[in-house]
């Protein structure tokens, strides 16, 4: 009897598997909000200098707004004035005739700069403009770098604590460095405490999914994926609308930080993996939580013939004191090139991705439209997804969205600027087989690796994911060599990446490894409970 058999006889998609995915939904709502946080909280408005120190206590004060700004403040090729420079002295001529403004001396802003907005950011906090312009950048760089770090940390401590109170410690963090990011008094701080916020929701976005793919059988991990993926869109699409509304970017902090509460407090009925706890020889809790379920999905009468005895035959584990780490991804063979073919999918799933969202303005809408627009899009995405592993296969589905989208990231570069709707479709076309690619990319990579080590090797890939996340902003910047570069690159990687899954298994109706030695030895897994019951 293998662990499908004992899911399958207490239900392994029933009523307590529902309340799972419940469970993890509450948290699951702050990944989106903390991820594309930056969109909204580092948003530059329109400003200009605070010329008020050109009032030399004269006619200058006598001027309307309009007055002051001809006079102390050069205008642009677009007709606006400039951002960044004024006037070193008033120029009173230009009322007369602003046309002659070559050669007047002008300097960079001396007294800070008036934004044209009632809402508050990090660039009108602290004046994160002209040349600290930049440093808006980075702070989506440094949060997912403290994401890359956490998918590493918590990868460890899930693996050898357990799923469940790899979620608490996950919890707690990031909603202490989350508040008190709100509460930051300067950049320096704001961006410690970002860096540590996303340390601390990586344990969430890893620990979650696995926990709910280990409760379900086999013919329901494709659906389970797909609906845990699903809070991931519909947040999304509500996060600009929340933005819209909460002006202020202390309090958009807080609330994207607060649904955690409530994820504390529904921890306490949260169950561990049982899979995880017969790995580690834990069997009279897995009995225990083997027994609930059964009683919450109305299967008790299997369970009273089961002993904590029996169902350590479930597992066959090599050593049950053996402790797993990140060193045995590369210790055998086959293991090793499994990591290193997750990484590069993984880094190709994520840069691209990423690339499309910080480079939300590309759209030419508001960025409150266009973030909606990315959110509804993911739905239909959901469902071709769904669609596509279930009739082809993890592996081509994976290798096939990611191709798309390098070709619709590429395509984009020919389409003329003017041609907004069709840049708009194409653009929307390109996230949505991006977000195609992150769905599968979770459920495939869970799938791939033993029981073992799966939270080591989902951390590990998704270190490698963030890793993407990370420079795709600094791949952005590109745009000053040559306006085409980010995308030459974003485009490359997910080719590169679309082919690579070619080199990887296929895992559609496989039974999950257990252990290492069913990877490095693989033998025929059964595709269903049924079938394995009648295998000798």
């Amino acid at each position: 009897m293998k662990f499908e058999n004992v899911l399958a006889e207490v239900d392994g998609f029933g009523r307590f598997q529902q309340m799972i995915i419940l469970m993890t939904v509450i948290p699951r709502m702050t990944l989106p909000f903390h991820f594309l946080l930056n969109n909204f909280v580092a948003i530059i408005p329109s400003h200009h200098c605070d010329i008020s120190s050109l009032d030399d206590g004269g006619y200058f004060g006598n001027l309307s707004q309009e007055e002051r700004l001809i006079v102390g403040i050069p205008v642009q090729e677009d007709g606006t004035p400039n951002s960044c420079q004024m006037f070193a002295e008033p120029q009173y001529h230009l009322l007369l005739n602003s046309s002659s403004m070559t050669e007047l001396p002008t300097v960079p802003c001396q007294n800070g700069w008036v934004y044209d907005t009632f809402r508050s950011s990090l660039a009108t906090e602290w004046d994160l403009v002209c040349d600290q312009r930049k440093m808006n950048r980075a702070t989506a760089t440094i949060f997912f770098l403290g994401v890359m770090f956490g998918a590493a940390a918590f990868g460890f401590i899930s693996d050898r604590f357990g799923r469940k109170n790899s979620l608490l410690v996950s919890y707690v963090t990031t909603s202490l460095f989350g508040f008190t990011s709100a509460l930051s008094y300067n950049f320096t701080m704001f961006a410690v405490m970002r860096f540590l916020t996303g340390f601390g929701i990586s344990g969430i976005s890893i620990a979650s999914i696995v926990l709910c793919i280990e409760w379900v059988d086999i013919k329901h991990r494709t659906k389970v994926g797909i609906l845990m993926s699903l809070d991931w869109s519909i947040f999304t699409a509500l996060l600009p609308v929340v933005a819209y509304f909460v002006n202020d970017w202390r309090v958009l902090t807080a609330t994207a930080t607060s649904p955690l509460i409530l994820a504390m407090i529904s921890w306490w009925w949260l169950p561990e993996s049982a899979r995880w706890l017969i790995s580690n020889g834990k069997v009279k809790a897995a009995h225990f939580y083997l027994k609930k379920c059964a009683k919450v999905n109305g299967r008790e009468q299997f369970m009273a013939d089961l002993t904590p005895e029996s169902l350590s035959k479930v597992i066959l584990v090599e050593n049950e004191n053996r402790k797993y780490s990140y060193v045995d991804l590369v210790r055998t063979p086959r293991m090793r090139r499994l990591a290193i073919l997750t990484a590069i999918v993984w880094f190709g799933v994520a840069c691209p991705y990423y690339g499309i969202i910080f480079n939300a303005s590309g759209f030419g809408l508001n960025i409150y439209i266009t973030q909606l627009i990315y959110g509804l899009i993911e739905l239909p995405a959901k469902a071709l997804i769904y669609f596509a592993m279930n009739k082809v296969g993890r592996r081509s589905s994976q290798g096939g969205a990611l191709v798309l989208t390098g070709l619709c990231i590429f395509c984009n570069m020919f389409v003329p600027q003017d041609m907004g709707l069709f840049r708009i479709a194409v653009g929307t076309f390109g996230k949505m087989f991006a977000e195609a690619s992150f769905t599968c990319v979770y459920l495939y990579t869970t799938e791939l690796y033993p029981t073992v080590m799966r939270q080591n090797g989902l951390g590990y890939s998704s270190f490698m994911g963030r890793l993407g996340v990370s420079v795709s902003p600094l791949i952005i910047l590109l745009e000053e060599v040559w306006g085409h570069l980010p995308s030459t690159i974003f485009s490359l990687v997910a080719f590169t990446a679309g082919l690579t899954c070619y080199l990887l298994p296929e895992t559609q109706n496989i039974r999950l490894p257990e252990t290492i030695e069913e990877v490095e030895h693989p033998r025929r897994r059964s595709i269903s409970a049924s079938d394995e019951k009648s295998q000798p």
